[in-house]
C-alpha cells in the first residue's frame, strides 16, 4: 500500500446548491469505482455542515488517477455544478506510517 496515491478532495457547495452538488457527486461513484486503478472511492458529507463533502480516494498510481480526472463523467459533473461550488481543495497524499 506504500505506493498507493491517496486523494482527499474537499468540496463546499454554496448554501442554496447543496442538494444539486450532492446529487451530482453521487453520480460519480459508480462509474469511478469501475475505473482501472480505483482501489477506493468514498464520498463523505459533514454531519454539522452539510454543504461540505469530502472524497477519500485510493488509486494504484498517479497516472491512473490522471486518467480518471480526464474522464467524461468528471467533465459532466464540472458542467452541472458550475457556479454551485463555493470552495474546492484537492490534496495528493502518500502513506508515511
Amino acid at each position: 500500500m506504500k505506493n498507493v496515491l491517496t486523494i482527499v478532495a474537499r468540496i463546499e457547495a454554496k448554501a442554496d446548491k447543496v442538494e444539486l452538488v450532492k446529487s451530482e457527486l453521487l453520480k460519480l461513484i459508480e462509474p469511478t469505482r469501475k475505473e482501472e486503478g480505483c482501489i477506493q472511492y468514498d464520498l463523505h458529507q459533514d454531519r454539522l455542515n452539510p454543504s461540505v463533502f469530502v472524497f477519500y480516494e485510493n488509486w494504484e498510481s498517479r497516472e491512473l488517477w490522471q486518467t480518471h480526472m480526464n474522464n467524461s463523467h468528471l467533465a459532466e459533473y464540472m458542467q452541472a455544478t458550475e457556479g454551485a461550488v463555493a470552495d474546492f481543495t484537492l490534496n495528493e497524499m502518500r502513506v508515511i506510517a
